[in-house]
């Protein structure tokens, strides 16, 4: 019975990070959306904390690889002119990452970003692990992030559902690179979408 309340609390307390019902985009979208980000290939865990509690809300990955995308697990970055399938964002320029980020900065949460340099073929191993993933249940995200992490050579994680307690392991490898975005937005995470949507992101 305690089992069953501490999950029910770990889904409670992770009640944002919980994806609304889209449609994914189709194949020729996706492929039309490819981007290739310049730099070294590298992994970056993007992790959404309270700014009150200092607890966490969400996680997700930035894959640069072959082509730059985001594993959303769980997640409610959606829009008509973003292109999502089976959780995975495609086409991340520079401007959308910025958008992604910014979305999710507001008063209430900041975001932390941690890069770590890693092999071509690490890099290209975690886009094909994202990719296959597939749709994660809501709540769900740090738990599918840890899934496919561990699944990439050279990578283990202790299994958690807990985002701040990845983003604790997370910064134990070498060479990170941490940044950290503060806004001061009042809105919620759509209002957020809606701006990133109403730019002219290219």
């Amino acid at each position: 019975m305690k089992q069953i309340i501490g999950i029910g609390a770990v889904l409670l307390a992770l009640a944002g990070c919980a994806a609304e019902n889209t449609s994914d985009s189709s194949p020729v979208e996706v492929a039309a959306a490819t981007y290739r980000a310049s730099g070294p290939p590298s992994l970056t865990l993007m992790t959404m904390v309270n700014n009150r509690t200092g607890k966490g809300g969400h996680s997700s990955l930035l894959v640069n690889a072959s082509q730059r995308v985001i594993f959303d697990p769980a997640g409610s970055f959606r829009g008509d002119r973003i292109v999502e399938r089976g959780d995975v964002l495609y086409g991340i320029t520079p401007a959308w990452l910025n958008a992604y980020r910014s979305a999710h900065a507001r008063s209430t949460f900041h975001v932390v970003s941690q890069e770590i340099p890693v092999t071509a073929a690490q890099a290209e191993q975690a886009l094909r692990l994202v990719q296959a993933n597939g749709t994660v249940p809501g709540a769900f995200c740090t738990n599918a992030t840890v899934g496919v992490l561990n699944q990439i050579e050279g990578l283990q994680f202790r299994s958690t559902f807990y985002p701040v307690n990845l983003m604790e392991q997370w910064a134990q490898l070498p060479s990170v690179r941490t940044t950290k975005l503060f806004e001061n937005d009042s809105g919620e995470l759509v209002d957020g979408i809606r701006a990133a949507m109403a730019g002219a992101i290219e």
